[in-house]
Parts: structure tokens; sequence; C-alpha cells
């Protein structure tokens, strides 16, 4: 703290210094001497702490912590209702964190980058479906031509996770670089599965297409919602100068209108998917992903809605859908 402030804990500390004590959720001492930084508040930062903090772990000083990388911590400062998470880049006097303050360290175990997530769980599905087109006389032990729909479907299918895959490369910035290691199995678990399930019955023998003007029409509009759903993630990679971090309101080119419009043109390229292949399993794939969707829409929304509430100068978020007009 500053020269002749009286320190906030019960940890003493000399001028100028900064001690502060590390516990874990259930309030157990992790540091018996607590963190010593001999600099004040305003010279540490977040980022300083938590190197520190794997340092000491890989010296064997944090009881029963011995790998912590950076990636792995979260730390909080107790509070009510909710603890306060410090964010990277931030200084602790920020967070109004002064000598003696008491911080709780939670380790989220073996991480992995966003970008691995992403490029493995869109990899699967654009491998294995169309598999079972190519390999049909081995899947379904008869020889077959697949008719238009079924061509079709494939053709989309590999369309939009090449795209998916092209946007994780050089289209998105993740706000976090990495998530628990288990995201990777969960998630191409989730996509890997209905790829294969998607494609076993829409590339079946005993597959019945709807009228040819009918899948054609309806792919023409899926492949005009890809579009609109990649100029949507062109706008959000945008959105923020180089260099810039914290919330913007999105704008242009749906949504003006849709707060996540994004959403709204990857749900509705499925829909129309769907018009074209009419499969229980396609259906299934859809409301899956899109319930998913309008979890994380609503959240944003409410985010969005409470940065920008229109107070002490602040901007006012905009009346707009959330994901899909006219209902949500």
């Amino acid at each position: 703290g500053e020269h002749g402030s009286q320190p906030l804990g019960k940890v003493p500390s000399h001028s100028g210094d900064m001690k502060l004590s590390l516990v874990t959720r259930s309030g157990r001492e992790l540091l018996a001497d607590g963190i010593d930084f001999q600099k004040d508040a305003n010279e540490v930062t977040v980022d300083q702490l938590m190197k520190l903090i794997e340092q000491l772990a890989s010296e064997g000083k944090i009881k029963g912590m011995k790998k912590m990388s950076v990636h792995r911590q979260r730390i909080t400062i107790p509070g009510d209702p909710k603890p306060v998470a410090l964010a990277s880049g931030k200084s602790l006097a920020e967070y109004n964190i002064q000598d003696g303050a008491v911080l709780t360290l939670k380790d989220l175990g073996p991480q992995i980058g966003y970008q691995t997530v992403f490029f493995w769980e869109y990899l699967g599905p654009f491998m294995i479906y169309p598999l079972f087109q190519c390999c049909r006389e081995d899947v379904y032990g008869r020889q077959f031509t697949p008719c238009l729909a079924q061509r079709m479907a494939m053709y989309y299918w590999l369309f939009h996770y090449a795209k998916r895959l092209f946007e994780t490369f050089f289209v998105h910035s993740f706000s976090h670089a990495n998530m628990p290691i288990m995201n990777l199995f969960r998630n191409s678990g989730y996509y890997w599965g209905f790829a294969a399930l998607v494609s076993y019955f829409v590339n079946h023998p005993d597959f019945t297409s709807p009228d040819e003007t009918r899948v054609k029409v309806a792919f023409a509009l899926a492949m005009l919602c890809q579009l609109c759903n990649f100029i949507c993630h062109i706008t959000l990679a945008n959105l923020r100068k180089p260099g810039e971090k914290g919330y913007k309101i999105p704008r242009g080119f749906g949504f003006n209108h849709i707060t996540c419009a994004n959403y709204t043109f990857e749900i509705w390229g499925w829909l129309f998917f769907n018009i074209a292949t009419q499969s229980a399993m396609g259906v299934l794939f859809m409301c899956a992903g899109a319930l998913q969707m309008i979890q994380w829409a609503g959240q944003k929304h409410k985010r969005l809605r409470q940065i920008f509430d229109g107070k002490d100068g602040r901007e006012k978020y905009p009346r707009r859908w959330k994901i899909l007009p006219p209902f949500i």
C-alpha cells in the first residue's frame, strides 16, 4: 500500500511492499508465507502474479499443485454475491487489491488452445460424412447410384465444414486462448457422432428424395445462408480495431436487427438442408445445435444490455431480436 497506510489483511508488510495470501476455494492456505512483492500494488500486474504462481508451483512451494501454468489458473477476489475473476492485461490496483488481501486460486486442469479444438472438431465431420457415400458398397452391402439430393447434401456438408476450418484460422479471433482439454473430447464426440448418423441415413440406399426442384431451391437458399453467416463472421472480426479490447455493439448486415445474426443464418442453413433431405437425424442435429446457440445468444444479449445500459454516458443497447425473429 501507500506509505503510512494500514494493511487491509493480517499479513505484516514493509512500507511500499505488497504481500498477498493465496487460498483454495474452501479457504485452505496454499502458501505458508504468502506471496511477497517488493513493489507497490500499482506496479504489480495480473500477468506478473500468474507468472510468479507458476514459478512457485514448479518449485513445489504451493501445496498440492505441481503444474500450474498461467493457462490453468483462475484467480478470484472473494466477493458477495459473486467472486471477481482477475483478467490478464490488468493491474492489481484496477481491482483495488491492496497489501494483505486474500486471493482464491483454482486449478482449471490441463488446457488446450481454441484453434486446436476447433480444428479437430470440424475436421472429423469433413472426413467422416463423405465416407458413407464414397464407400457405400462396403457400408450398405449393395451397389446403387446416389440421387441428386444425396450428392448435393454431401457437397453442402463439405463446403460448410471447409468454411468453418478456414474461419478458424483466418477469420475468428478468440477472446480466450485456451479451454479445458476435456472440451476437445466432448465437442468432437458431438460433431463426429452427428456426422456419422446424418450421413448414414441421408446416404442410405433406401433414402427417399423429395422433389428435385425442392432440393435445388432448398440447397440454393442454404448456400445463401452460408454466405450471410460468413459476412457476419467478417463483421464480428472487424468489430475492434487492432489492440482494442472490451465489448462493442455489433452493427451492420443483420446485426442491426438481431444480436446474434451469425447464429440465425447458421440455423436457417441447416433448416434448408433438412427441407432438401427430410432426414430425422438431420433435424435432430439442427435442433441440438439451435438449442445451444439460443442459450449462447441469450447470454450475449443479456451481457450487452447490462454493459450498454445508457447510464453515465454509456451507449444504450438498441432493441433487437436475440437470434430467431419473430420468436426469440
